[in-house]
């Protein structure tokens, strides 16, 4: 009966994603992983942008401008670590470690008397880990499935990923009056312990029955060697790499445009209510994601191709910024806000993902991070700046600020068609 059950969940998974038995395990597996880790940030995000109402413009982009320094640093040493250590150690031992300081922070309320440092501290260490969180499991992924399985899988693991984006948002917006958000921090601290055991789980599956034995597959038990700084190196002279770290400097500028706007118009709200209203936007996003990533986004690559699968979003999102100007009112503001995040997350990012198949082992756990990170960051830094100048600075209302951000998003899309076309290229050549 239970080979007869696994035999019909197997055609079904098959019937709707294409996934064939052997992928089953390792792939729903994946999907575990990411649902939790979405869940537990999904928690803790709320919390953080419930906060940036109470700071000026300014104020936030200081904040950003230093988290792209600590973000540098802390890709400095996880180059580091993954040149000296095993790579199925570091995996799970960045993971207990950012559990572990949110923990710190939970505690550090009870016994200091400067709220705000610990609020402010906080903010960072959550957006650090927005990117850190994300950056490494994918790391994780590209290096457990080939590229015909990515372009296969990894819209479902997507799903899961989406899954636990609509659980987690939901547990600030029912409970954030209730429990206090001193206690929804506890508890994504205490969730995130648990993807730890799945990380050694996954490299088992990868070799017993993924069939990926050559797929990298000593690289669990081996270190990578080299240096510290070779991420850094391999990304300025890899013109791949470079044209993905524009691709998301571009979306990065697009992103901080919308949440400055975001933040500001939410400042005459209580803290407690912001973020009960982002935990209903996140989970409203959600669950469009959801469907999105389990039954477009793997179409989208497969039949149209990557070009179409990067650029799609970016042009789109380009023309609502230009209806946007010209009916710049708070109903559309949000309707471009789910639209950008669904779309980012449905199609945009599963598809970027795939790139990275592309790369070598090295450049996955060493380049990758300072793409998905650095990179990352410096475009908020950046972007931050040059919206306070343009906000603060110059006066300019939300009209004339998404102007400019449609011709930022129609650049972003020629990158994306650039990106795709050499993807396809390249599988075309001979890729798995």
């Amino acid at each position: 009966m239970t080979a007869a059950r696994n035999g019909i969940v197997a055609k079904v998974a098959k019937t709707l994603s294409e996934i064939e038995p052997n992928e089953l395990k390792a792939t729903l597996v994946s999907a575990v992983f990411v649902f939790i880790l979405m869940s537990s940030y999904y928690v803790l995000r709320p919390i953080r942008d419930a906060m940036a109402s109470d700071w000026s413009d300014s104020e936030v982009s200081f904040l950003w401008n230093l988290n792209f320094f600590i973000s540098a640093a802390l890709v400095a040493i996880f180059g580091l670590a993954v040149s000296h250590t095993r790579l199925r150690n570091v995996v799970p031992a960045v993971y207990g470690f950012f559990a572990i300081t949110f923990i710190g922070f939970y505690l550090g309320i009870s016994f200091s008397d400067d709220r705000e440092l610990i609020d402010k501290s906080f903010y960072l260490w959550v957006s650090v880990f927005a990117l850190f969180h994300v950056t490494i499991f994918w790391t994780l992924m590209a290096d457990t499935f080939t590229k015909a399985q990515a372009k296969r899988l990894f819209s479902v693991i997507f799903a899961g990923a989406s899954a636990g984006a609509l659980v987690g948002p939901s547990i600030p917006t029912l409970f954030a009056g209730v429990l206090g958000l001193d206690t929804l921090m506890l508890i994504a601290s205490v969730a995130l312990l648990m993807v730890v055991p799945l990380v050694f789980y996954l490299y088992h599956l990868k070799e017993v029955e993924l069939g990926n034995r050559d797929l990298q597959a000593d690289t669990s038990n081996l270190v990578l060697g080299g240096k510290w700084w070779q991420g850094f190196g391999s990304f300025f002279m890899n013109p791949y790499l470079l044209a993905i770290g524009a691709f998301i400097l571009l979306y990065v500028f697009i992103g901080s445009f919308v949440y400055f706007e975001q933040k500001n118009l939410l400042a005459d709200f209580s803290r407690v209510e912001r973020t009960q209203i982002l935990g209903s936007v996140d989970w409203l996003v959600n669950i469009l994601t959801f469907v999105m990533a389990l039954f477009v986004t793997g179409r989208i690559v497969g039949k149209l191709g990557m070009p179409t699968a990067l650029a799609l979003m970016p042009f789109l999102v380009c023309a609502a910024l230009l209806i946007l100007a010209f009916a710049p009112i708070l109903t559309i503001f949000l309707a471009l806000q789910v639209f950008r995040r669904v779309g980012n997350y449905g199609v945009t990012r599963p598809a970027r993902e795939m790139l990275y198949t592309q790369v070598s082992r090295e450049e996955r756990f060493k380049a990758k991070p300072v793409v998905d990170i650095v990179v990352y960051r410096g475009g908020d830094a950046v972007s931050s700046d040059v919206f306070a100048l343009l906000s603060e600075g110059l006066g300019l209302g939300l009209a004339a600020i998404a102007v400019v951000g449609a011709g930022i998003a129609a650049l972003w899309g020629g990158v994306g068609v650039w990106l795709g076309r050499k993807f396809d290229r390249s599988n075309e050549q001979g890729g798995q």
